[in-house]
């Protein structure tokens, strides 16, 4: 007998991606929305798919919003996505054979495509992106805080090569939007975990840290093979870790006069 698939999807103000990423898993038994009180047209496109639509508030905490979504499924297995996702047919053929035959592993890791500007990009470490999003029910749950969300699994896990295309920055406005917010949280979530640390290292991570992390990804992992795509990747991946370091100066700044 055919088992049963749950796809959760967190939304928040996402009407320009939500409907190609539901168009591509409207094939599964059930589709749960987590919306964090969109003021779009996202609960009004989610409902043409889905009357499984929990509105709930997300207040910068992924991993309760994630274990929501949890709460609400029905299926025997879950795939959490988020809106900016799209399922491919070679995916969904894994998924589908999946449900077929069982598995003795209790969770699945997949491929995921980065889509950055129009572009999947193939190195820069990319290409070595393989989330945890696939997962028995009953069997995973997320853990961590804040943005660091991570889902912890009973049980053995497989791998599929087939893949998640993921268009998180459409444009160079939406990643810089987006790394503002998420920069914010970062920073806090340093203050929490390593409280203040000496200044010497601060001024090290400022100076010093975006120019590692752009020889890492650019030349190390061959970020330049994805051309000027790559390029202004590596160069915007540089400037988060130094917005992330200084977001966390200002919240201690004058601890460091």
């Amino acid at each position: 007998m055919r088992q049963k698939i749950s796809v959760v999807i967190l939304t928040r103000n996402e009407e320009s991606f939500l409907k190609q990423c539901l168009d591509s898993v409207k094939w599964a038994d059930e589709i749960v929305i987590i919306d964090d009180n969109s003021t779009d047209r996202t609960r009004e496109i989610a409902a043409e798919y889905t009357d499984k639509i929990v509105t709930h508030p997300m207040n910068r905490d992924f991993v309760a919003q994630r274990n929501l979504g949890i709460k609400h499924t029905s299926g025997d297995w879950i795939l959490e996505m988020d809106s900016d996702e799209k399922m491919t047919e070679g995916l969904k053929k894994d998924i589908l054979n999946l449900l077929e035959r069982g598995s003795e592993f209790s969770a699945f890791r997949f491929r995921r495509a980065n889509n950055f500007c129009g572009k999947f990009l193939r190195h820069g470490g990319e290409e070595a992106n393989r989330p945890l999003r696939l997962f028995k029910s009953g069997r995973g749950k997320f853990e961590g805080s804040g943005i660091d969300d991570f889902l912890v699994i009973d049980g053995g896990i497989g791998d599929f090569d087939s893949v998640m295309e993921h268009y998180n920055y459409p444009c160079i406005s939406h990643y810089l939007t987006m790394q503002d917010f998420y920069s914010s949280l970062e920073a806090e979530e340093m203050v929490k975990k390593f409280g203040l640390i000496p200044k010497k290292r601060l001024k090290r991570e400022l100076l010093l840290g975006p120019v590692k992390l752009f020889i890492k990804i650019y030349i190390k992992k061959a970020g330049y093979k994805d051309g000027i795509h790559g390029l202004v990747f590596a160069i915007l991946s540089s400037f988060r870790r130094f917005l992330r370091y200084a977001k966390y100066w200002e919240l201690n700044k004058e601890a460091y006069k």
